[in-house]
């Protein structure tokens, strides 16, 4: 079944109050700040989409506040593909899909990058398979959309700061309704 903007919208509705894994954010909180850290970039629409939409995934695999502690890798970067995929453009599926591994790689190639991440993402690093192998990161940046999951990432790292001033839900599904309309006329 695919997800409709619509959809979209009620899930940040309902389960957008919920804690971002130990962060001082929820979860729409973080989407939001994710995208308008992309917007001020100066994304491109797929990518703002992406950025958004991100970690949909725990939104429609809920496994509690903060599964990291409980061991648990909830595979969000996975779990809203397969309602996306029949809407949105590998534009924006690719990244979400390879945000994951965009942090595996960026503890490879980037020798400050690992301190920089959150006591959270340090725990869902190891679950999520640890850091790259130089070689693995290598392969990894050769990937299609590989550079826009890198971005994405930094994005994400960024997107936890509490009481940050972002456009609200409407702007955002604005934005994801161009990207679907878009699609649907190509």
């Amino acid at each position: 079944m695919a997800l409709s903007v619509s959809d979209i919208r009620s899930l940040f509705e309902q389960y957008g109050d919920m804690a971002y894994s130990g962060e001082p954010v929820t979860q729409l909180e973080h989407a939001l700040q994710s995208a308008a850290l992309a917007e001020e970039a100066g994304a491109g629409d797929e990518l703002v989409v992406a950025a958004f939409l991100h970690d949909l995934g725990h939104l429609l695999n809920l496994q509690g506040e903060t599964p990291t502690e409980r061991g648990i890798d909830d595979l969000h970067q996975y779990f809203a593909l397969p309602f996306l995929r029949a809407v949105l453009p590998d534009a924006v599926l690719e990244p979400i899909r390879l945000h994951v591994d965009a942090k595996r790689c960026l503890c490879a190639i980037d020798d400050a990058y690992f301190g920089q991440l959150s006591a959270d993402s340090v725990r869902s690093l190891e679950l999520q398979g640890g850091i790259f192998t130089r070689e693995e990161a290598e392969a990894f940046v050769q990937k299609p959309y590989a550079q826009d999951a890198l971005r994405l990432r930094k994005w994400d790292d960024r997107a936890k700061e509490k009481n940050r001033t972002t456009p609200d839900l409407h702007h955002y599904l604005d934005v994801v309704e161009r990207v679907v309309r878009k699609r649907v006329v190509v």
